[in-house]
């Protein structure tokens, strides 16, 4: 068998949801490489997979890569996995995955569980339009534009930052419409929905816990009739202005709404994907 890399999915909570087609891989691999090898031993234990496992994280991934790339030119499989989830989705992974093609080796990336796709679906919001953002920018500014994205957003959080996340989205749009999603697929896993309002104050006095990943409604399109005061505040911003303060002057100057104004502006920023 020639060498190649095969990127497997693990259980994001519940144990039970790994695949059988990824234990087949893991059972066949010369070599799995893994975030925590304590912990991929655990989980291999469970289902009797004897493996041997080498380390593979963000503080060695890119030393870590040349040496796999040359195991796997001399024919060696190796399979790789992080702590939960889908490798390379807030995962390491990439550097290996460039690596690997960069090298003309093969690449097999076999399905499974992913939290952004479960908060997804359990957020009942609308899934035909969506993009990862990965975890949260801290920085108020870089959050404001995350949440002025045109599709529904998905994204992680930390359990100590839901609330002041969810408080600077309700100051932008009190009415948009979030889930919750919390503990995905263990034991006490709870999606809880609302508009950003509730959350924010639910949140604010009962902290979450566990691994959250929040889902945030599209923002709502701008509106047409803006069109100058909009031209308006793209010109300032242009000329070096803070799109917030500028937003506020413009609105005063035209009776338009602020936060209207700074959606139509980063509604044309955001990236999309999904």
């Amino acid at each position: 068998m020639s060498g190649r890399l095969i990127v497997c999915p693990t259980p994001i909570g519940n144990v039970e949801d790994i695949t059988l087609r990824v234990l087949s891989a893991l059972r066949e691999a010369d070599l799995v490489a893994c975030e925590d090898t304590r912990r991929t031993r655990v989980l291999l234990g469970r289902y009797g997979v004897n493996a041997k496992l080498v380390s593979y994280h963000e503080h060695n991934e890119r030393e870590r890569a040349g040496e796999l790339v040359a195991r796997m030119r001399d024919g060696v499989v190796v399979a790789l996995v992080s702590d939960a989830g889908m490798p390379l989705v807030s995962d390491p992974g990439f550097v290996l995955v460039r690596a690997c093609v960069a090298a003309g080796l093969a690449v097999d990336v076999l399905p499974g569980p992913s939290a952004a796709l479960s908060a997804l679906v359990a957020s009942a919001l609308p899934a035909d339009r969506w993009r990862f953002a990965g975890f949260l920018p801290r920085k108020r500014a870089e959050l404001e534009r995350a949440f002025a994205s045109p599709e529904t957003l998905v994204a992680f959080e930390s359990p100590r930052r839901v609330a002041a996340s969810l408080a600077v989205l309700a100051a932008l749009d009190p009415d948009r419409p979030v889930a919750v999603c919390r503990e995905l697929t263990k034991l006490h896993e709870e999606v809880v929905r609302g508009v950003a309002s509730e959350l924010a104050a639910r949140y604010a006095d009962i902290p979450a816990r566990g691994e959250v990943a929040l889902v945030v409604g599209p923002a709502p399109a701008a509106d047409p009739d803006l069109g100058p005061a909009l031209d308006a505040l793209r010109r300032l911003v242009e000329a070096g202005a803070k799109p917030r303060p500028a937003a506020s002057v413009v609105a005063k100057l035209t009776g338009t709404s602020a936060n209207a104004l700074y959606r139509g502006l980063t509604a044309g920023e955001a990236p999309r994907s999904g």
